[in-house]
């Protein structure tokens, strides 16, 4: 089912483009769907800079993307042929968003399944499919869709769904602490994850109401957290490394996967600071975590843009895990505009428009991404971007700023690719850039925050 969301009094106001000032026509048939040039009509439901980088890859076949998001400073509200502003979750916003486009994508998970159900009931080409969206919006359902297909996961309980609303009888069932607990819905870039170490651990449970992961809660029974079907409760496996492979799917013959990657999390925020290419994995364990991934996606007969997010567990077997899934462009596949024959972005509108998939060979041996990310003490307010000009006199670096109006402490701001011709080189060029490179608030922000209210 989709997200329940109150229509945004902001669902009538469209903003447009010279590109574009009057309501889309209706949508082509389905055999006469044009595939390149301003007679596709390409839609995104998410404005953030997932849709941003989306739009650039688009441009190469002259594809004129139309966007719906609920904020009128979204990041691609400057570069959309059409920008609708509007509520993502909500039915008809999507519905009459959508209403004759040719093809209607997302950038981000949390959207009306509803109204691209209806979309799709009407003509309209939706990658990937709504019911894939849905199961995904819903961790529980990923972990038990990974059950009932011998997917390997970390054992898990659904938190109320079986009677073990004691928390200390849920981590029995998964084999004891520690656990990890999760909010089934809402959670992103480590928000609504928690690390319980003990029966006794007075942070132990996440309040459902609240997606942020520094929530505590003394309760000690999932009962009285409300919605109790909203909790997942896991093993808290040992981990060697945490990977993503990125797999794109036209169809049963037309698969790609991108190599395996890894993930640095800055811990204070349990965000990804940075990400590198390929993954520093023995042959063998690189090959079974893209063999999982794939076989997800064809298990799944998932279409579109698939990432898969993978433990390696430090055992002496090197297990792959599944943790969980994103049903789009993700983080972890930024370094691909530069380090890749064909982007994650140009990929997903190869899908979109069942285009042939492109090469995910590296045209770069190695490359990493480095998230800029807020200040951890910065307040709120119009970003200030430090130690990028020395950053571009690296012929080897790659800024991405993102757009975004306002920088907050571990805000996404941008990224900045770095590429090499060896791992060592590249990871030390990162490091220098962690020490030079940053984002924080304006000074004026910083005065207004610092000074007292009169």
């Amino acid at each position: 089912a989709a997200p329940s969301a109150s229509p945004s009094p902001n669902t009538s106001l469209v903003l447009t483009t010279a590109m574009s000032r009057s309501p889309p026509p209706a949508a082509a048939p389905r055999g006469l769907r044009p595939k390149f040039g301003p007679a596709v009509r390409f839609g995104v439901l998410g404005g953030g800079q997932l849709g941003r980088m989306l739009i650039q890859a688009a441009v190469d076949l002259d594809v004129r993307v139309q966007v719906l998001d609920g904020s009128p400073d979204a990041p691609c509200a400057g570069l959309a042929a059409r920008f609708v502003c509007g509520d993502v979750r909500d039915a008809d916003a999507v519905f009459e968003f959508g209403r004759g486009l040719d093809v209607v994508t997302i950038e981000v998970e949390d959207v009306s399944v509803a109204g691209l159900e209806r979309l799709e009931a009407a003509g309209a080409r939706v990658v990937p499919r709504p019911a894939h969206i849905g199961l995904i919006q819903d961790k529980g359902l990923q972990k038990e869709f990974f059950a009932a297909h011998d997917v390997p996961t970390a054992d898990f309980v659904l938190c109320g769904s079986d009677a073990s609303g004691d928390l200390a009888a849920a981590a029995a069932k998964v084999g004891g602490f520690p656990v990890v607990q999760k909010l089934r819905r809402g959670g992103y870039d480590g928000r609504g994850v928690r690390v319980v170490e003990a029966a006794d651990d007075p942070r132990r449970f996440i309040a459902t109401g609240s997606s942020s992961s520094d929530t505590t809660n003394d309760s000690s029974s999932c009962a009285d957290q409300g919605d109790t079907t909203r909790l997942l409760v896991e093993r808290k496996v040992a981990i060697l490394k945490e990977v993503s492979v990125i797999v794109a799917r036209r169809g049963p013959d037309d698969v790609a996967a991108y190599a395996p990657v890894e993930t640095v999390f800055d811990a204070r925020a349990n965000v990804a600071l940075y990400v590198s290419s390929p993954a520093d994995l023995d042959a063998d364990v690189a090959a079974r975590c893209t063999a999982v991934a794939v076989d997800l996606v064809e298990k799944l007969d998932f279409v579109g843009l698939l990432a898969v997010e993978l433990f390696v567990v430090d055992d002496a077997a090197r297990t792959v895990l599944v943790n969980e899934v994103a049903p789009r462009c993700h983080n972890t596949g930024h370094h691909t505009i530069e380090a890749n024959a064909t982007s994650q972005f140009a990929m997903l509108v190869r899908v979109a428009l069942d285009l042939p998939l492109g090469s995910t060979a590296p045209v770069r041996p190695h490359a990493a991404t480095l998230n800029l990310l807020g200040d951890a003490a910065t307040p709120n307010g119009q970003p200030v971007y430090r130690g990028l000009d020395a950053a571009l006199a690296d012929p080897d670096a790659y800024p991405h700023l993102y757009g975004k109006a306002t920088v907050s402490p571990f805000r996404k701001m941008g990224h900045l690719t770095v590429c090499g011709d060896d791992r060592d080189t590249v990871a030390a060029n990162v490091l220098k850039l962690l020490d030079t490179v940053g984002v924080h608030a304006a000074a004026d922000a910083r005065a207004s925050a610092s000074t007292p209210p009169a």
